[in-house]
């Protein structure tokens, strides 16, 4: 029970990956914060002591609520676990702006609130020297590589990296800050809602040749979280079934 003791904040936990961290965290022994835009009480309740709060990530007065409210309830903040996102597959000419404002302001803008109060929280609590708080941001393996008809998202997923790198330099060595850039995973991201047959087909040609779990993406997360991790900051982790070899 590595994370005893810990408290963590697991944005987007309504389902798919940040779901399974917060389940991966849970069993490692930390107390659980889950909040998404959507209903995420089916996953707090699986996960007994935690709480379940409604968020829009790209909105500054609904992210200032939900820190206001959890800091009433918890003293500190040692983990933040970012997965809140959306996706879009659109040609560019057919991308509009509203399209393209509306991804970068879950995706990057999102990233910058959530982990602005979360880094502020951190460095309030007072880290212990040598049991660093952790800020783990979900980026995407197209964070490295340009993909057509997938503009608006990899842009938003590499300004995500940026954000990585440049806190893990502010704020070490209290604080670390890293990113889990998986590849395909078989989540709802990835259904017809959200990815044609197409591509769905092009995400399996990979040298593993399958869709990664969601479960593989929370043992990423608590490995980091935990004292495993005590030496990455400032890093974009692949779990990506080699769909690209950084």
């Amino acid at each position: 029970m590595s994370l005893t003791g810990k408290v963590a904040l697991v944005t987007g936990a309504h389902r798919g990956i940040g779901a399974a961290c917060a389940r991966a965290l849970a069993e490692q022994g930390a107390a659980l914060i889950l909040a998404d835009c959507l209903d995420c009480r089916e996953t707090a309740a699986a996960i007994p002591g935690s709480s379940a709060h409604a968020v829009d990530v790209a909105d500054e007065a609904s992210v200032l609520a939900l820190f206001a409210a959890t800091k009433a309830k918890h003293p500190r903040l040692d983990i933040l676990v970012h997965a809140a996102g959306i996706i879009q597959e659109k040609p560019l000419l057919e991308t509009g702006a509203a399209d393209f404002d509306r991804v970068i302001a879950v995706n990057l803008r999102g990233s910058f609130l959530i982990g602005r109060e979360a880094l502020r929280w951190m460095q309030a609590s007072s880290p212990k020297p040598g049991d660093p708080a952790r800020a783990i941001l979900i980026a995407s393996d197209m964070s490295y590589y340009g993909r057509e008809q997938f503009s608006a998202y990899v842009a938003s997923k590499h300004g995500v990296l940026g954000l990585v790198r440049s806190w893990a330099r502010e704020f070490a060595p209290a604080i670390l800050v890293n990113a889990i850039c998986p590849g395909p995973i078989d989540t709802a991201m990835l259904d017809a809602a959200h990815m044609s047959p197409e591509w769905r087909a092009k995400e399996l040609q990979i040298p593993l040749a399958r869709f990664g779990r969601a479960d593989e993406i929370g043992a990423l997360a608590a490995f980091l979280a935990g004292a495993g991790g005590r030496y990455f900051t400032g890093q974009g982790i692949g779990p990506n079934g080699g769909s690209i070899m950084p």
